[in-house]
This record gives C-alpha cells, structure tokens and sequence, in this order.
C-alpha cells in the first residue's frame, strides 16, 4: 500500500466502509481517540477494515465516552490477501507478539502456531489477532492475516496436501549443512509457498525426519550462525520475499 495520509492516526474498525457511512467507536476506540490522542470534532484519520481498503474519516462527535466518525474519501483501494503461509512454533509472550507482528509486515497471509516436542508456550487466538492487527494498523497493512489455530506438527504434516494442495513448505533446518538457501527458494518461483520456524529448543530428531521425508518440504540453511526463532523467521521471510515474493 502507498503511503497516504501518513500523519493521520490508523484504526481498524469492523464496519462496511464507503462514502458517507456513520461509524460509531466502541467504548475502548473512543476512550483512545478522545483521551489518549485527544481529537476532537473535525479531527481526520484513517479507517480500513481489511475489505474495503483504507478511507479517509472525519470525526463527528467527540464525547468523554463515544466517538462517532463519517467516512470521506476512499485513500487507498484494498490490497487483495497475500498467499505466504507462516507456521512457527510458539514462544514466550515478550517475544511472541514480536514474532507474529514481523511476519503481519513482512507480507505473510495466514498466520499458524505449531505445536512441536520442544515448545515451551501455547497460544491464545485472540492475543495473536491483537498482535497482527497493532502492526496492520502501525505499517498500514490493509489485508489483516487470518490467524489459524494451533495444531501438532504431526497434524499439520498429514494433511498438508489435503489442506494446502501443491503448496511447498520452506522449511529452516539448523541441522542443515550451511549453504546459500537463494538457488532453493529461487525454484519455487510461481509455487505457492509455506515457511516453518521451529522452536527455541530446535526440533526434535524424530520431527525432523518426518519433514524430511515429505516430498512437499523444501529444506533450507540460514547461514552458520545460530538464530533465535524470531530473528530465523524474519531472516526467512525475507528471503522469500526479496527472491520470489512480492520484493521483486
């Protein structure tokens, strides 16, 4: 999305967006706008809903308790949903929210926890929405990921075909003897394309050669260096996007 408006305040609202529609901010929107930001009437901001791309608002009402605001413009049409699906095993909370708010920026479309032998954390749905939709609203994101529930690796393994299709899964080996992963990812050109991230602890033997078992898996090296799992998933987002995604 270009970038519009860009001094103005971003908010995610569930109503439909078009000229001239009334909106009216629930009591934690408001309590934002009213006491936190501290607009008024006439105040401006921008408004997307992850339909109907991003609108330029005005603020019709300003209470201590509500806000109401009118649609006025459309500023930027909406994005169609990206296709990179992302699996991570989860971590902790401090850097969970870091994790999932990176690959909202870095262009992923569906968002999956993965429960594996070594992970340490579980996940809440409504806490991962929360993450991604604060970094859809922070780099004007338009096109909010989904956020899938959280399954075993075995699970997702058996079904993957019946789930994804021809989707390939990227997968990051750290066991994997250390080589460019660029000539790899560079195959997949015009595939749709899965990455997985394991856990803080790795994964286990066992897992690791059910991966690689799968002719859907497309193992990769992240270079000598031991990463955190965020810093892989990063690393490894943009790989894909720089070499076969939307970077090109």
């Amino acid at each position: 999305m270009p970038r519009t408006h860009k001094s103005l305040p971003r908010l995610f609202v569930e109503p439909a967006l078009s000229a001239g529609a009334a909106i009216e901010l629930g009591k934690d929107q408001s309590n934002y706008i009213g006491n936190v930001l501290r607009m008024r009437e006439g105040g401006e901001l921008v408004l997307f809903n992850g339909r109907d791309g991003a609108w330029l608002a005005k603020i019709t009402h300003a209470g201590k308790k509500s806000v109401s605001l009118e649609a006025v413009a459309e500023a930027a049409p909406q994005t169609p949903p990206a296709d990179l699906w992302f699996g991570f095993a989860p971590l902790k909370v401090g850097r969970l929210d870091y994790l999932v708010q990176k690959a909202t920026e870095m262009g992923a479309g569906t968002i999956q926890p993965i429960i594996t032998r070594f992970t340490q954390a579980r996940t809440r749905r409504d806490k991962l929405e929360a993450y991604a939709l604060e970094a859809a609203e922070q780099c004007e994101v338009l096109t909010l990921p989904a956020i899938a529930p959280e399954i075993p690796l075995a699970e997702l393994i058996a079904n993957w075909p019946a789930r994804h299709g021809a989707r390939r899964l990227v997968f990051a080996d750290e066991s994997a003897a250390s080589a460019t992963p660029i000539d790899t990812i560079a195959s997949l050109k015009a595939q749709s394309v899965g990455l997985l991230i394991g856990p803080e602890g790795g994964f286990s033997d066992e897992e690791r050669e059910l991966l690689l078992a799968q002719d859907f898996v497309v193992p990769i090296s992240l270079g000598p260096r031991i990463l955190r799992a965020d810093t892989a998933a990063v690393a490894a987002l943009a790989l894909i996007q720089a070499i076969i995604g939307d970077w090109r």
